[in-house]
């Protein structure tokens, strides 16, 4: 996508934010899952997100429960859920429904973590300017839940976790291109960026940016190009397991993504794949 930087500004990137105090990555493991948006865990158990879906895994890569109606009991029409976030026995999902680069009905979604049943939904604010959600992160911290916004980069919005009202936008400088999945630790925000191209092999890349609810902008910085990936594809949602450290990553391989939508297929697939990607972080 290379939204708001050039080619070659993103593949200084690496450089310039390699500092002494920023974490290292190294790939443990891959584990394939249904489900191609997002990834949350409470370090017992791995939830996964697609487009449509719901799942369940244990760390070993079993599917334990399932949800394929998550829209059901939604007051208004849906049809996309972005990257999620466990928190306090409760998944949260951002929803909305999307068509070819267009986004309505922006929302946080609720269910019970155990189930996957809905339990209720916290509204956007139109008033925010933000046109999409590709994920959310609660930050009990902070008392904030984060959203980011696909379409365009150029700010993360909050709401507080504990009323669920809205409570501003920080901007991000440098612009992270076309956000994925973000979740908040160690003080930090950490975003997946789709600022790859799968038709060229260049990797996708990880970006953080201090966790601050009361600052009206943040230093972005990209930490990783995820060039340890089995192909490039499309990155998506992230989290950090609370019981090991370790981070997990979303990942898809095989189909052309056009807009957002899944385009066809890249010579020699047969389906799309979908894979978490586990790193231990020093």
């Amino acid at each position: 996508m290379h939204r708001g930087l050039s080619l070659a500004a993103l593949a200084l990137l690496p450089v310039m934010a390699c500092e002494a105090s920023d974490p290292a990555f190294e790939l443990l493991r891959v584990i394939e899952v249904q489900g191609r948006q997002g990834v949350a865990t409470d370090g017992k158990l791995y939830f996964v997100s697609g487009s449509t879906a719901l799942y369940v895994y244990d760390k070993q890569g079993t599917l334990l429960v399932a949800n394929e109606t998550p829209f059901d009991g939604m007051a208004a029409e849906a049809n996309h859920i972005g990257d999620i976030s466990v928190h306090d026995g409760e998944l949260y999902a951002g929803i909305e429904n999307f068509h070819d680069g267009v986004a309505s009905n922006i929302r946080i979604a609720v269910y019970d973590a155990s189930t996957l049943e809905y339990r209720r939904s916290i509204d956007w604010n139109a008033e925010s300017g933000q046109q999409e959600v590709s994920g959310v992160a609660v930050d009990p911290a902070n008392d904030t839940i984060w959203m980011t916004d696909w379409m365009d980069g150029t700010r993360v919005y909050r709401y507080q976790l504990s009323t669920g009202r809205y409570g501003g936008k920080m901007r991000l400088d440098p612009v992270p291109p076309a956000p994925q999945g973000i979740v908040a630790h160690g003080g930090f925000l950490y975003i997946t960026a789709d600022d790859g191209d799968a038709e060229a092999d260049e990797p996708d890349g990880l970006w953080r940016v201090a966790a601050d609810p009361l600052a009206a902008a943040g230093e972005a910085v990209r930490v990783k190009a995820f060039d340890d990936f089995r192909r490039a594809g499309e990155i998506e949602g992230l989290d950090f397991d609370p019981a090991t450290g370790e981070m997990v990553v979303l990942s898809n391989r095989g189909k052309r993504i056009v807009l957002g939508m899944p385009r066809g297929l890249y010579p020699g697939y047969d389906r799309e794949i979908h894979e978490l990607y586990v790193y231990r972080v020093r």
